[in-house]
């Protein structure tokens, strides 16, 4: 069964691909082969702002596109930006990227039991949008990495991050 429809691409009951609207360069090279494996990425607003409204619905997507992924068994990924994980993009996209973050390791742990997976990829500004279109396939097609954040780009190179 396909997640519901939503801005972005579905291919069926294959992957679905949650793109907000600007969509971010570092998302335009994300898969688009229907042979891609199943499951949802839900790719983050980049700048939701700071009203609450806003916020929420964006959680609230999340939270039922994550819901009908979870019920299928198939993998899901949250694309957030780096710096809104850090908290250095205000605070309604910081409540968005941890809210996320938060979904994920509690997803990972319930799809744990049958073999799903749920990541987060903290993408940073200076990321290759072909380096995430490839660590989106890696993640969505391997379940050795579960309830994680991988973060592409030199923007945290060195620092001990939370």
């Amino acid at each position: 069964m396909a997640c519901p429809g939503v801005a972005g691409r579905s291919y069926g009951d294959l992957m679905q691909i949650r793109l907000p609207d600007p969509v971010p360069e570092y998302a335009r090279l994300l898969p688009s082969d229907p042979s891609a494996p199943a499951g949802l990425v839900f790719v983050a607003a980049p700048a939701v702002g700071d009203g609450w409204s806003a916020v929420q619905a964006e959680l609230t997507e999340a939270f039922e596109l994550t819901r009908s992924a979870v019920q299928e068994d198939t993998p899901v990924l949250y694309v957030v930006d780096n710096a809104a994980l850090l908290g250095q993009t205000g605070p309604g996209n910081a409540m968005v990227a941890t809210g996320l973050l938060s979904a994920a390791r509690t997803a990972a742990v319930e799809g744990a039991k049958r073999g799903a997976t749920c990541n987060v990829l903290a993408v940073g500004s200076d990321s290759d949008p072909g380096d995430v279109a490839l660590w989106v396939d890696h993640l969505m097609s391997s379940t050795a990495v579960n309830g994680e954040v991988v973060r592409l780009g030199s923007g945290h190179l060195g620092k001990a991050l939370p």
